[in-house]
């Protein structure tokens, strides 16, 4: 009789496996990069969760007169502008952070007087295993 209440105490004892914790984090996914000197309108993109950046840099100003950068976010599918991203004067980087509808869009890029490169990533939000044991 007594070994099967100590049999039942230690199976009582026994803790449920817990659950494995999780966080939630952000990764980018390349869309597009460009380079150049001048105006230009990129390649289409598509953006499933509407939720990206643009990665700019802008140098090689030119010694003489304005040098100017600009990138305006289009819909691809109407070709309406919905928002002025980056407006920058001389050399510099930067990044814009853009919150639309999903769709295709594409860039317009306004520049005078810089070489510029531009690169488009989308944001992917999954979940990471936390590991409590530090193995």
């Amino acid at each position: 009789m007594l070994a099967l209440a100590a049999a039942l105490s230690s199976a009582s004892c026994k803790h449920a496996p817990r659950p494995e914790a999780k966080q939630l984090a952000v990764g980018w996914r390349p869309l597009g990069s460009w380079s150049g000197r001048g105006d230009t309108q990129t390649d289409s993109f598509d953006s499933e969760s509407g939720q990206w950046r643009i990665k700019w840099e802008t140098h090689n100003a030119a010694p003489s007169g304005p040098a100017t950068f600009r990138v305006t976010v289009h819909s691809a599918v109407s070709g309406r502008p919905l928002a002025v991203a980056v407006d920058h004067d001389g050399a510099g980087h930067g990044i814009a952070y853009v919150n639309q509808d999903p769709r295709l869009f594409h860039l317009v890029i306004a520049s005078r007087g810089l070489d510029w490169t531009v690169s488009v990533e989308e944001a992917v939000i999954g979940s990471i295993r936390a590991d409590p044991g530090g193995s």
